[in-house]
């Protein structure tokens, strides 16, 4: 199921609560940024430990996607091909994005709910202090 199909789904079921949209999702990304794992690793300050001729030829089959978040927060998401042959840059892009974008419907999750506490914790201070009111004392 994709997303389009469950938010039909949720649409026509009258779910109205607050809850995270994939245009939550999409608006939380200030940036985006793609490199092989190879061009990673030969960057400045890179540490490279262990046989780089394996490396050369195994690291650029690795995309990794880097997304910052609005907060300046990130969440990586990675593609790697195993047969070198069937690799395809703009394919390792899409399902690297994919990845990192499914990271980010947990934060927004958390978020919401401490939203969502924090509001049921007021209403409650809120009858509380009303129930404490002196017409409500005998």
């Amino acid at each position: 199921m994709n997303d389009k199909t469950i938010e039909t789904e949720i649409q026509s079921k009258g779910l109205t609560a607050p809850r995270i949209t994939t245009q939550d999702v999409a608006a939380e990304i200030v940036s985006e940024h793609f490199f092989s794992a190879l061009e990673g690793a030969y960057s400045d300050g890179a540490v490279n430990l262990g046989d780089t001729k394996k490396a050369v030829v195994s690291l650029p089959l690795l995309t990794i996607c880097v997304l910052v978040l609005e907060n300046g927060f990130t969440v990586t998401g990675e593609s790697a091909c195993a047969s070198p042959e069937n690799f395809d840059a703009d394919i390792g892009r899409k399902i690297a994005r994919e990845k990192a974008v499914e990271k980010i419907w947990p934060l927004l999750g958390f978020r919401l709910r401490d939203f969502l506490a924090d509001q049921a914790d007021e209403a409650e201070d809120e009858a509380a202090s009303a129930l404490a009111a002196p017409e409500y004392q005998a």
